[in-house]
């Protein structure tokens, strides 16, 4: 895909009614070659819009305003080149944790989580946060800082409480520490501009995980969860989870992973676009259209639900 065609499906997929500042913008960078040429200059897996724009954010430049931010770019190029270069979208969203909920729930407790791809690792903290699935009455500790509301459809197995987690550990090619004030603000930046309640979530998890930071380690996700599924202690059930990190893997990459996470003891859950792992997509009960941002949710390669990837809304199947 080129890079134009790429800015183009963010905004159709991904930006189109969440956030008018980057729909123009990436609009707009997508017509213009000058842009474009210096966009390709890029490594491949460096050239995704939020990245590039999140780098902008990150060293105070100006969006909302095309022209301004077009002349700023061009002129801070090297600085932002060595931004994209150093950085990664690692995107931790809490309210992922409102469509993996039911799921984990669902599983023989106590638990021992293990997240692929953890970023900071707020979503290893189901059960620190408020759940709101559409009229229900609110679901977690009364006293929690996060409420997460999901709207809802189908058959969904709403738990009477959330799940008990007893071991929480993570891995990632750079595990970022909420302790960190710089790498809180990456997080920050990766939040699309006018989504303040995202910004809020945000900030309110990274309390709630700095006053328990979890295990995360920076590695090779097969070599490493291998390691980390060896330490669960005795008597919780392994789970192994991600969301949204399977596009940054290649095909002989997630492959490998797939053939790892099969062969380890407990259950796996993936959040993912179907099309990266066909094993998923193939027992989908329908096909999902490619310019909707949709992924599915699957226990040990079984597909139970499609849901948003930012967790607003949730659709189980029958």
């Amino acid at each position: 895909m080129d890079v134009a065609e790429q800015y183009r499906r963010f905004v159709v997929r991904e930006v189109r009614g969440h956030s008018a500042v980057y729909e123009e913008t990436a609009e707009r960078i997508a017509g213009d070659p000058e842009l474009i040429a210096l966009i390709e200059g890029l490594p491949q897996p460096k050239r995704q819009p939020n990245l590039l724009l999140a780098s902008v954010r990150f060293l105070g430049g100006p969006v909302g305003d095309y022209p301004v931010f077009r002349t700023w770019l061009i002129t801070h190029w090297d600085r932002v080149r060595a931004t994209v270069l150093r950085h990664r979208t690692q995107t931790n969203e809490a309210g992922r944790c409102a469509v993996l909920l039911p799921l984990l729930a669902s599983l023989p407790q106590p638990l021992a989580l293990i997240e692929v791809g953890a970023s900071a690792g707020l979503c290893l903290y189901p059960d620190r946060y408020r759940y709101r699935y559409d009229e229900r009455p609110p679901l977690g500790p009364a006293d929690s800082p996060v409420s997460l509301p999901c709207r809802t459809t189908g058959p969904v197995p709403f738990p009477e409480r959330p799940p008990s987690v007893v071991w929480r550990a993570g891995v990632d090619l750079n595990p970022l520490d909420v302790r960190d004030a710089d790498q809180v603000r990456w997080l920050e930046c990766l939040i699309w501009p006018e989504q303040t309640h995202r910004l809020d979530r945000l900030r309110d998890a990274v309390r709630i995980v700095r006053a328990e930071p979890p295990h995360l380690v920076r590695g090779d996700l097969n070599r490493t969860v291998r390691e980390l599924v060896a330490r669960v202690p005795r008597g919780a059930t392994p789970v192994v989870f991600h969301s949204a990190v399977m596009p940054y893997l290649s095909d002989a990459e997630r492959e490998a992973f797939t053939e790892t996470v099969r062969s380890l003891p407990g259950h796996w859950i993936s959040n993912e676009s179907p099309r990266l792992f066909p094993s998923v997509e193939a027992r989908l009960p329908r096909a999902v259209s490619a310019d909707r941002a949709v992924f599915a949710l699957a226990l040990d390669e079984r597909p139970v639900a499609l849901g948003s990837p930012h967790g607003q809304w949730l659709e189980w199947f029958d």
